[in-house]
Order: C-alpha cells, then structure tokens, then sequence
C-alpha cells in the first residue's frame, strides 16, 4: 500500500510518535495504517460420524482438501463466518455450531477460528470454490493431501475427542500456537 486509505496523498513507513514498530503513515493527515491479523472461520462439519471435507477450486493450495474456511467478513459473526463458508465451498448448512479450535498462527498473521457443527439433512452439494465435497470416515480421510496444518490438527482432534464422548457438546475447546516450522505460507 503505498497511498492513504484516508485521503490518497502517498504514504510512508516510519515508526509513529508513542509506538514502537514501522507502520505505514500518511504525511498528510497523519492517519496511520496498522496491519492486523487477518480471521479465518471455518467448520468441521459433522453427519453420521463422518466429516465434510472440500477439495479446493482456489489457490492457495489449488486441489487439496480442506474444512469449509474462509475469511470472516466484516458484519459477521465467527460462527456466522464459518455457516457462510460452509455453504460458499460445499453448498451444506451447519447447524448447532459449538467453539471447537483456536489456532494462532502470529507468522504470517492469522487466527483459525473452528466450529464443531452438524450438517443439516446431510445434504451438499459442491460450491463454486470447490472441485468436490465428501463425507469421509477416519480411515478414509486423505491426510497427505489436506491442506493446511490447522486443518489436520482439527481433524485429528475431533477423531481422538469421539474417543472419549459420543457427545459433541462435553468436547474440550483446543487452542493452539502452529510455529513457523510447519512450513505454512501466507495464504
């Protein structure tokens, strides 16, 4: 960004008065433009103790399977977030939506917000960001070709928790740092 979002004049990185980190300021208006990490919401979207993946129509990760995830838009919810993705990617409605996992992921600044939810009907259908959809079981579940690292550990979370309880709701809230190591890229 090299113009401010407030009055167009050209901006420039310096350190603001009373701040300690480079940030993009305009010289004219003084506004000064922070980066924020960016929210992605999304659904482990579960019928008949199977789980609705979706092998992706996008980059990044063109062809690789995933949970329905996304942006979260401003105006929504997470959990309005994670039922919007769920039915942009697989044409599916979750319902009964319960926190599940956190993930930070501070190096290339983002935070994974799932729900544990349940797919209404067992209906989906495929959605425009989708190259197909299906209900795996555990033994099925394509795992060296899933996506992304906070994607993986959410499933093997849910698998190892219905160990434990037939029933979702007593399922512990998981929060996790993924590290830079995992080889994630900004997406």
């Amino acid at each position: 960004m090299a113009y401010c979002l407030q009055c167009g004049h050209q901006a420039e990185h310096k350190i603001p008065d009373g701040d300690n980190k480079p940030r993009l300021v305009c010289p004219n208006c003084h506004y000064i433009h922070y980066e924020n990490p960016k929210v992605i919401c999304g659904a482990i979207v579960i019928h008949e103790d199977k789980v609705l993946l979706c092998r992706r129509a996008i980059e990044p990760r063109y062809g690789y399977w995933t949970l329905p995830a996304g942006f979260m838009e401003i105006g929504e919810t997470m959990a309005q977030g994670a039922a919007r993705e769920t039915i942009e990617e697989a044409d599916a409605v979750a319902i009964n939506p319960h926190l599940y996992c956190l993930y930070d992921i501070p190096h290339i600044g983002q935070i994974y917000v799932l729900y544990l939810a349940e797919l209404q009907e067992g209906k989906y259908d495929v959605g425009p960001e989708s190259l197909e959809c299906a209900l795996f079981e555990e033994a099925d579940i394509p795992w060296d070709n899933i996506a992304f690292e906070a994607v993986k550990r959410t499933l093997k979370h849910y698998f190892n928790d219905r160990k434990t309880t037939d029933d979702p709701a007593k399922f512990p809230i998981h929060e996790e740092t993924i590290p830079k190591d995992k080889g994630i890229k900004r997406y």
